[in-house]
């Protein structure tokens, strides 16, 4: 058993490369009217059927992908998530961590040059599909901030709020809020399918946020080391509304050894500059930024400004 632990963390960099192959050529999508042969599949995408064969074999001894007959391959359960007609972001995801945030694993600033996020300025094919996997699907997120309190007519800002994919979600729920996305002008979005109370606001959170009655940072924080999230805090500070709550939709991670994926997700935010945080983490981050703390909680975070 111990034996095992450890192969299945060596291998690990093998499955997510094997993993974002099988998202970027669509396995998945082309399986989804059942099972088909590697021959056809790998003319189809244009790719060597032995090697297509084995990549299939191994994901799907972990349950991603089932093998029927010899050389005979469909779906599972997991592998349906990776389809692109699928309400997920598990087709970017897996083709993020096989490739982007594989490559960063090694050494960043030497593969790339630069941080991560000026980076993606310059890659709006990555940029694009960064902003799909961090939209994800929202509709947890936005169910949990519709059972808040709310008043009518308040002013939801989303604070690096990508494509507005959680505000959306959570005016369908709450339509008496009005809502703001605010991030980088270069952000891909669909303005048009926004809706009267919602709008774009092209900005960046380190100098101005725009006024609001509740500030939403759905997983912003992380990526930033406490000085950068600190000055995130503040500006949001210097722009609330008398008594304005902070909402962070972030991880907490627990004490202890027990299993949580929040502490794998720490090692990719301490190559990109940030990290998730424990809850005497945030409470020390909120208090040094003057914020009230509320509730600290996996998942939601609660502060409100004096």
């Amino acid at each position: 058993m111990s034996e095992l632990v450890l192969w299945d963390l060596m291998r690990g960099a093998m499955a997510a490369k094997a993993l974002g192959t099988a998202a970027d050529l669509k396995l998945a999508d082309r399986f989804a009217s059942g099972p088909r042969s590697v021959a056809d599949l790998a003319q189809e995408v244009g790719t060597d059927a032995q090697t297509l064969q084995r990549i299939l074999r191994a994901l799907a001894s972990d349950g991603v992908f089932a093998e029927h007959d010899p050389g005979v391959f469909g779906n599972t359960e997991a592998s349906e998530l990776l389809r692109t007609d699928r309400a997920t972001s598990w087709p970017e995801f897996a083709h993020l961590f096989g490739s982007v945030f594989y490559d960063m694993l090694g050494d960043f600033p030497a593969e790339f040059g630069t941080d991560f996020y000026a980076w993606l300025r310059e890659h709006p094919q990555e940029r694009s599909t960064f902003d799909a996997a961090m939209a994800g699907d929202r509709g947890r997120n936005a169910a949990r901030l519709a059972e808040l309190d709310w008043r009518d007519d308040q002013t939801v800002v989303d604070v690096g709020g990508g494509n507005g994919a959680l505000l959306k979600a959570l005016l369908e729920l709450r339509p008496e809020l009005r809502g703001v996305v605010l991030d980088l002008p270069e952000v891909d979005r669909d303005e048009s399918t926004f809706g009267e109370r919602l709008v774009f606001v092209a900005g960046d959170f380190f100098k101005e946020v725009p006024s609001g009655d509740a500030y939403v940072l759905s997983g912003i924080i992380h990526n930033w080391d406490d000085e950068r999230a600190t000055e995130i805090l503040r500006t949001i500070r210097a722009a609330a509304r008398p008594r304005a709550r902070l909402l962070a939709t972030e991880s907490v991670i627990p004490s202890g050894n027990d299993p949580n994926g929040g502490k794998w997700l720490d090692l990719l935010m301490l190559v990109i500059g940030g990290r998730e945080r424990t809850e005497p983490e945030w409470r020390t981050l909120l208090d040094g930024a003057g914020f009230e703390i509320e509730q600290v909680e996996d998942g939601l975070v609660q502060a409100r400004c004096p």
